[in-house]
């Protein structure tokens, strides 16, 4: 059970990339429902973090990827008004590159859409979501390309 858990769930978070815009959708579930963030979500038993990140960007967004890697490590911790844990991920962030597809929100999201990394700050996105965004554009920098 994710709600009220006895123990923290692995949730993989993943920046996709495609040019100099960023992959995000909205979230239909709490936690942040109503929210933009990143494709991403727990992952499944036997299954290793890239497969997850692949499998969570196709499912909520229709959209394959490659060139994964490790952004960093989070903690996502929500608790409710009495104080006791109502959500707890261990969040692995993954940054990845659009390979192919055409968007759609499906799944978990209720839009999704590529927004310039410029106009990533309009977004009202959570305070850690803007900061793995920006070390994973930071990153590739270097190496990004407009298609």
């Amino acid at each position: 059970m994710r709600q009220y858990p006895a123990r923290p769930w692995v949730g993989i978070g993943v920046v996709v990339h495609k040019g100099q815009d960023i992959l995000l959708i909205k979230r239909s579930k709490a936690p942040n429902k109503g929210v933009w963030s990143l494709p991403g979500g727990a992952q499944d038993l036997g299954e290793t973090i890239i497969e997850g990140a692949k499998r969570e960007v196709l499912e909520e967004t229709n959209i394959e990827t490659c060139d994964h890697f490790l952004i960093d490590c989070l903690d996502s911790i929500h608790r409710d008004q009495q104080g006791k844990v109502e959500y707890h991920y261990t969040l692995i962030e993954i940054s990845c590159l659009y390979q192919s597809g055409i968007l759609r929100a499906l799944d978990d999201a209720t839009d999704a859409k590529w927004v310039p990394f410029d106009q990533i700050q309009g977004m009202n996105l959570p305070k850690n979501t803007q900061l793995i965004i920006e070390k994973s554009y930071l990153s590739r920098k270097a190496s990004l390309t407009d298609e």
